[in-house]
């Protein structure tokens, strides 16, 4: 017997047909023999339908109210995912996020868990009831239901699987596995058996959707055994583990993409010291997160510098800057969101110094002009401008030997395309 945490997505439960599908896979673990605990998100498209409802009442809904808002479509999932189990002969038990003891700190939409007590789950696992938890939630210690952010689900599930000791954290999704890329967008990506914490790290932050970022840091924290599964085939999963066996010639694992990406350029900067501070200084204190930032040379005292950050904190960050003029003089600030990240990643890069000039020979050669670099020691960031996005991931999933022969698969057989 061993303690096992299933974790299902929208789209696995995003039907009544699909709901009795992963019912059936719960069930037959329970049957095996195993404790189980399940974590559910919302029903497919719902949670993007109850944004969309709060809008037509208040376009700038106040964050409290919307993680009380946001959080009842995963309420919905576990009550009827319960009683599906139920309606199979089985006993279960839907919880909330505060039910199972999830609490978190008091910052709405994007709270981090502080602490697990796990007291109410075990007492119904050592009933033998299947315990089926809403992901994304918590409570706060001023007891304010939060949330922890889109994908928060999968966060939820890895903590839960730290804190209860389980043996394995299953996260079933629509593809089969961790893919070379998104496979909805290269047909013949490669499935990985394994990859390592700090590449699936990278991934994560770089676009890839399959796993939630914090869910992977929690995995690596807690050494927890984390396995991405379909929730429509049997097929093996791809295991997320500390260290993985390196296959010959594979100096590139993945190949992520993002869309939500803009870039701000501030003109004629003063070319002195603490400029750079003052500019990110303010951003920061206006939880704007910054990623890649480039300077120019600098010309009769003064100088250029752009940086990226997400599209959604674009108007907000330019806001902050047009704010600073009093104090910093610049000449002009501009800014351009029609752009992506391209984004390669691999442990093994760092001994192979030929990586960058093959990932730039492949988007020069489709006639692409690179806008932004930036690297690691394990990865590689390209911005582009957004409209050849498919074509360059492409040419750039063949330049690295990553295409099979095989195709694919994602979603259930009704699915495939």
């Amino acid at each position: 017997m061993s303690f096992i945490v299933m974790k299902f997505g929208g789209s696995s439960v995003g039907t009544p047909e699909r709901m009795q599908r992963v019912a059936k896979r719960i069930i037959e673990n329970r049957q095996a023999g195993h404790d189980v605990v399940v974590v559910v998100s919302a029903m497919g498209d719902t949670t993007d339908d109850l944004i969309d409802q709060s809008k037509l009442l208040n376009p700038n809904p106040p964050a409290r109210e919307m993680d009380m808002l946001l959080t009842t479509g995963e309420q919905i999932s576990v009550a009827l995912l319960s009683m599906t189990i139920h309606q199979l002969g089985h006993h279960a038990v839907s919880l909330t996020g505060w039910q199972a003891g999830i609490r978190t700190d008091a910052i709405h939409s994007k709270a981090k868990i502080t602490d697990i007590r796990t007291d109410r789950m075990l007492k119904e696992v050592d009933a033998g009831h299947i315990v089926i938890v809403a992901g994304f939630q918590g409570m706060s210690e001023d007891g304010d239901i939060t949330t922890l952010g889109r994908g928060g689900s999968d966060t939820t599930a890895v903590a839960l699987a730290a804190a209860l000791n389980a043996d394995v954290c299953e996260i079933y999704t629509d593809v089969d596995g961790i893919y070379s890329t998104d496979p909805r967008v290269v047909k013949c990506a490669r499935k990985l058996d394994e990859i390592s914490y700090d590449e699936m790290l990278e991934l994560a932050h770089l676009g890839a959707a399959v796993l939630h970022p914090r869910a992977v840091e929690y995995a690596k924290h807690y050494n927890v055994k984390l396995v991405v599964r379909s929730s429509f085939t049997y097929n093996e999963g791809t295991s997320v583990k500390e260290e993985v066996t390196m296959e010959q010639g594979a100096v590139v694992r993945g190949i992520a993409f993002d869309k939500n990406v803009a870039r701000i350029s501030i003109l004629g900067v003063p070319d002195l010291p603490g400029v750079l501070a003052t500019v990110f200084g303010a951003l920061a204190n206006n939880g704007v997160d910054v990623d890649i930032i480039v300077q120019s040379g600098v010309q009769d005292g003064t100088a250029d510098f752009s940086f990226t950050l997400s599209l959604d904190d674009k108007d907000k960050a330019v806001a902050v800057i047009e704010n600073l003029h009093g104090e910093l003089p610049y000449s002009k600030v501009t800014s351009e969101d029609n752009l992506v990240k391209v984004s390669i990643v691999g442990a093994g890069m760092v001994s192979n110094p030929g990586v960058a000039a093959t990932m730039f020979a492949a988007i020069s050669g489709l006639g692409i002009s690179i806008k932004m670099v930036s690297t690691s020691e394990i990865r590689l960031s390209c911005v582009i401008d957004a409209e050849p996005l498919q074509e360059v991931v492409r040419a750039l999933h063949t330049a690295y030997g990553l295409d099979t022969a095989e195709q694919a698969f994602v979603g259930g057989p009704q699915d495939r395309r």
